[in-house]
């Protein structure tokens, strides 16, 4: 069994979980009560969920194959929900979704202990939410973690049919055969988007481009579930021309999973520009400022 850290923060609203490699932040929101009882089952949850993802690690590295499933455990059977409708047309396992459903499970967790009137689960950028009728969440976005700063947020209403946010980029926390700096997806749950976001991130590209540095995946992560595919580590100084390229070939990208209804909407960010894919009048909006991009926070 792993040792999970489980603390509040010094804030005292919101909750730290930290196992390995998930990392959470939790806030909900209720009556005191309510909100003890989420956390409670939010801890309790997950101080297995390491364990369970390990002891099929090996299954969920391998590449999806939809029809075909022997993966026993709740979170890992999301992840490849997550990603079978993309692996008929790319090379995707269930890792990419691996932070999005972590996040999800957490939330069932919570909501199913306590009402509730929102609450997220954000486990590096990748976020879970819960709101009930006549709520709403801000999220802020900015686009590289290691130097935070806002520069864009989406206003998302409870009449919404977003539940998920994730990032996904080269300049994330995973690889990326793609170019993004960053790319935000908008989803009804947090592991599609998270699935989504890895998809359209690898599609922003300008295949053999002399100026696009890339080496193998294992050569810098043995155990990667990519394996010796070239994953991006640098991308030097771009045109006007070959960024909107790269963009508009992420942005078809994008267009084809909302219309198949996989996403609500996304945000695609390259060497600071940026292009957003629009949402239906009664979902969440992007707010200005216009260059929306990576990781994400919720509040109120």
């Amino acid at each position: 069994m792993t040792r999970a850290q489980i603390a509040l923060l010094p804030d005292g609203r919101r909750l730290h979980l930290q196992d390995g490699p998930i990392d959470l932040i939790v806030e909900g929101f209720g009556s005191s009560a309510d909100v003890r009882t989420a956390y409670g089952a939010a801890a309790t949850r997950f101080t297995t969920i390491l364990d369970e993802l390990c002891g099929e690690l090996a299954t969920l590295r391998a590449a999806a194959r939809p029809g075909h499933c022997a993966l026993t455990g709740v979170v890992a059977r999301r992840m490849l929900d997550a990603v079978a409708p993309f692996a008929t047309d790319c090379f995707i396992t269930p890792m990419a979704a691996v932070a999005g459903a972590v996040a999800e499970e957490v939330m069932g967790a919570m909501i199913a202990a306590a009402p509730l009137t929102r609450a997220y689960v954000n486990n590096g950028g990748d976020i879970a939410l819960h709101l009930a009728p006549g709520t709403r969440f801000t999220v802020g976005m900015v686009d590289r973690p290691d130097r935070p700063a806002l520069l864009g947020k989406a206003a998302i209403d409870a009449a919404d049919r977003v539940r998920g946010i994730a990032t996904s980029g080269r300049r994330g926390r995973s690889f990326s055969l793609g170019i993004a700096d960053a790319v935000t997806a908008l989803s009804r749950s947090a592991a599609m988007a998270d699935a989504a976001a890895t998809v359209i991130a690898n599609a922003v590209d300008l295949p053999g481009h002399p100026g696009i540095h890339r080496l193998p995946a294992d050569a810098l992560q043995p155990d990667s579930d990519l394996g010796s595919r070239l994953v991006t580590r640098h991308v030097e100084m771009l045109s006007p021309d070959e960024i909107a390229e790269a963009l508009a070939a992420g942005l078809a990208c994008a267009e084809t999973l909302r219309d198949r209804g996989l996403i609500e909407a996304a945000a695609l960010h390259l060497q600071g520009e940026t292009v957003t894919l629009g949402l239906p009048s009664q979902a969440a909006a992007f707010l200005s400022p216009p260059r929306i991009t990576a990781r994400a926070s919720a509040h109120g």
